[in-house]
């Protein structure tokens, strides 16, 4: 949990942590949590059915506006109905090259077995017990003389690597919507123009010259889809939005330094968006390349 919660505070990650919740209410990793200004939930599960409990969890989840669940030394079976309500969205990792050593106990298996590489698994889950569909693995080597403990601790270092790289993948695919992929194909048709995460969103550059446009969804919990270009400063970025504020809006961290927010969460021009983007590309384009045509 603390690897996911760290590594969500990177620049370029594609998620961020709402909520640790936990079945056990003294558990380290909500005093750690709170302690990061994260939102916690505990509830001792004994003396509730399996699904109340679960239905419990889930609705603190959907209160917080997850979208995912990354679960982490989760050592409870799940009821089938928060599996199939969170299918496809949530993960777990397991410290075993699955399918091999599924279940407890795995190290001791592993050195029983003579085996000399091991590892550890993220994989979404299902109803089969760590059977479900792989999403990436790291192979830790077996050294002579390990125990189950000096290999298990060596496993988790690989654990804390694999599982925020996972999740950002599968949250940033679950992220990109068709509008993006439009927007991408205008983008990147721009002369020397490359993309790549910046602040938790797509951006757009220039190669040898500045970021010219960002796409953001949701980015401040604000409920907004949008394109985010440079203007040629403040008045013109106050004088866009009192004429057309369902269109333009001040972004936040942007707004400052003059850059516009144009919603897609509306009907779009993609023409009007076409035509922005490439004003944007030459104001942040080199001199060298501003002036070619296209």
């Amino acid at each position: 949990m603390a690897a996911l919660l760290y590594a969500s505070r990177l620049a370029d990650c594609p998620f961020e942590v709402v909520l640790v919740a936990s079945n056990v209410p003294d558990a380290a990793g909500l005093a750690l949590a709170a302690a990061e200004g994260v939102e916690t939930f505990s509830h001792d599960h004994r003396g509730m059915k399996r699904a109340d409990f679960d239905t419990l969890i889930d609705a603190e989840l959907t209160r917080a506006g997850a979208t995912h669940v990354a679960l982490a030394g989760y050592m409870r079976l799940l009821s089938d109905g928060f599996v199939e309500r969170w299918a496809g969205r949530m993960v777990n990792i397991h410290p075993s090259l699955l399918p091999a050593h599924k279940g407890l106990d795995v190290h001791e298996g592993v050195l029983a077995a003579g085996e000399s590489v091991t590892g550890c698994t993220v994989h979404l889950v299902t109803s089969d017990l760590d059977g479900g569909p792989i999403l990436g693995q790291v192979q830790v080597v077996v050294l002579p003389g390990d125990t189950a403990v000096t290999l298990a601790a060596r496993v988790l270092i690989a654990e804390h690597q694999l599982y925020p790289r996972v999740i950002a993948d599968l949250v940033g695919k679950d992220l990109t919507p068709p509008i993006l992929d439009r927007l991408r194909v205008l983008a990147l048709a721009l002369p020397a123009a490359a993309e790549k995460q910046s602040h938790g969103m797509a951006g757009f550059f220039v190669t040898g010259g500045k970021f010219f446009a960002y796409f953001t969804r949701d980015h401040h919990n604000d409920g907004v889809t949008a394109l985010l270009v440079k203007t040629s400063g403040t008045e013109e970025q106050t004088s866009l939005i009192e004429r057309d504020p369902d269109l333009y809006y001040r972004p936040a961290y942007f707004g400052p330094s003059g850059w516009i927010g144009i919603r897609l969460d509306c009907e779009i021009d993609w023409g009007h968006i076409e035509d922005w983007l490439a004003r944007s590309w030459r104001a942040s384009a080199p001199k060298r390349l501003a002036m070619l045509p296209f």
